[in-house]
This record gives structure tokens, sequence and C-alpha cells, in this order.
């Protein structure tokens, strides 16, 4: 393998932001759904796009639970 990144054909979250996953959550569930759904603080107290980014960042269990999330709510919009 060479320096340069491989294609991830199979990965959902490849080339997509974080900020972007989450934006695009709260636009479809809202802070109440989303934090219905992943019962973390960031979400459920004065919830903000900035707090949550920096408690995810920090937080891989709860990234993983927003990510799977993410591939869960794009799967039933596309059908798949």
């Amino acid at each position: 393998m060479t320096g340069m990144k491989q294609a991830q054909p199979n990965n959902p979250l490849h080339g997509i932001t974080l900020e972007a996953i989450l934006n695009e959550l709260v636009a479809h569930h809202g802070w109440d759904g989303l934090g219905r759904q992943i019962d973390i603080r960031c979400f459920n107290h004065e919830p903000s796009i900035a707090s949550s980014l920096k408690f995810l960042r920090r937080t891989p269990w709860a990234r993983e639970q927003v990510e799977s999330l993410y591939i869960r709510t794009v799967q039933r919009q596309t059908g798949q």
C-alpha cells in the first residue's frame, strides 16, 4: 500500500464530518428526539452543536452511538 488514502466504498461515514452527522441528526430528530435515543447530557441539557461536538470528540463510546444512529437514519431514509 502506498501512502495514499484508500477509497472506502463500504464505509457509509467516509468523507462525512462529525459536524455534518450531528447537523443531519438534529434536523431529522430534533434535540429532544436525539436526547431520547442517546441519553447524554449534551443532547438533553442546553444542547448546542458546539458543546456536542466537543463532548463527542472526547468520548469515543458516545461518538460511536451517534454514528450508529446516523447510519440507521440514512438507511431508513434511503430504504436500504
